[in-house]
């Protein structure tokens, strides 16, 4: 809800269509008004993405990008970052590697192979510096590709450009161009899942821009129209180039989501709404720092824009997860009006409106505050 709940003009424009239409099958009988929506969301992406499946959800538009790349690769295997969250259809969930009770119950699942993901916090290899890519890289090439699968095989890298519910990790500035670069090199697609981090929600339109690096093909969902069942899998022309009813859906491309989905865009066209959301994430930074330096309990502050994690420890030497006293924190807060939710294994993740006002960021981190003492 980047734009808050029941934002006048996204919800003027679904009232306007319901009196419209709601649906006609797109795939069967094209409308205009899936086209400018289409047609709206390429304006806000680097060319050559600008070819794009309509679905209804985050998990739909990942599926749509696995096939599209097995499809264009011939290629079978996926890889994907441990930690990663990519949803819970049975493509998306083969990719996903945040929690246990995520797939328990729920196999076999696609061929996916699962490698570290450049946390600076908790570097999955020993080593005395905060970029560990040179050591992921090398474990992809050295490790996965000589022992496990030929990269002729792989058909795509999937990647959230920060971490969502594997604990809003954000990775060295250097590791996201690593990846890319290795894909380039072995013909292997990257396939960018901007579903929780993009639209705006960094400053930027793509969270995947903060760090340089352009998608083969990009999936999208969440924030894109304010609250209706709205998915978009984005690539080019030479990607995207399965035949007519490879893939379709009944639901793609509806009235009512594209309508409120063309408000949104309109909304996020505001030439200072990148440069606020930015400056409210520093304006939130510099004070969870101060508590960083302050609460023993604080072991790790980061953020860009408004997605903003705290990593809260028992130890600030050890780094052990203080997961019952984040847990204590989360419902100390919401008892005293503030929502919030978890994220990895003790980390509480900031994420409000990007329409949010100074007033109310300060009242919340006043809550916050309270409720980190309150486990002291």
């Amino acid at each position: 809800m980047n734009f808050g709940h029941s934002h006048p003009k996204i919800t003027a424009a679904i009232k306007k269509q319901l009196d419209k239409a709601t649906h006609s099958g797109f795939l069967d009988f094209y409308s205009e008004l899936p086209v400018r929506f289409a047609e709206n969301l390429v304006s806000f992406l680097p060319y050559p993405l600008k070819r794009v499946f309509l679905s209804n959800s985050g998990t739909e538009s990942i599926e749509a990008a696995m096939k599209l790349a097995r499809y264009h690769t011939r290629r079978k295997y996926f890889m994907s970052f441990f930690s990663s969250f990519h949803g819970r259809t049975y493509g998306s969930l083969s990719l996903t590697m945040a929690k246990k009770i995520h797939k328990e119950g729920f196999g076999p699942f696609l061929d996916v192979i699962h490698v570290p993901y450049a946390n600076p916090y908790r570097c999955y290899f020993e080593n005395d510096h905060e970029d560990c890519t040179d050591e992921i890289i090398g474990h992809i090439e050295d490790v996965v590709f000589k022992k496990e699968v030929d990269p002729d095989n792989v058909a795509a890298i999937f990647s959230e450009p920060i971490q969502g519910e594997g604990g809003y990790v954000i990775p060295p500035k250097r590791f996201l161009p690593a990846i890319k670069k290795l894909c380039e090199k072995y013909g292997i697609l990257y396939c960018d899942d901007e579903v929780q981090a993009g639209n705006f929600r960094t400053g930027k339109f793509l969270a995947s821009e903060n760090f340089g690096v352009k998608p083969d093909v990009v999936s999208m969902s969440k924030a894109l129209d304010g609250g209706i069942p709205l998915g978009a899998t984005i690539s080019s022309d030479k990607i995207m180039d399965w035949p007519r009813a490879s893939h379709a859906n009944t639901w793609g491309g509806n009235f009512i989501a594209c309508s409120a989905g063309l408000a949104a865009l309109d909304l996020m066209k505001d030439k200072n709404l990148g440069k606020n959301v930015v400056k409210k994430g520093n304006y939130i930074l510099k004070r969870l720092e101060e508590w960083e330096g302050k609460y023993e309990i604080i072991g790790h502050v980061r953020g860009i824009g408004l997605m903003i994690g705290i990593e809260f420890v028992k130890n600030k030497d050890t780094k052990e997860p203080a997961v019952k006293e984040r847990d204590k924190i989360l419902w100390n807060s919401f008892k005293n009006g503030l929502a919030l939710l978890g994220a990895g294994e003790s980390v509480i993740r900031i994420a409000p409106p990007l329409i949010i006002g100074y007033e109310d960021i300060d009242t919340s981190l006043e809550i916050l505050e309270k409720s980190i003492k309150s486990v002291l």
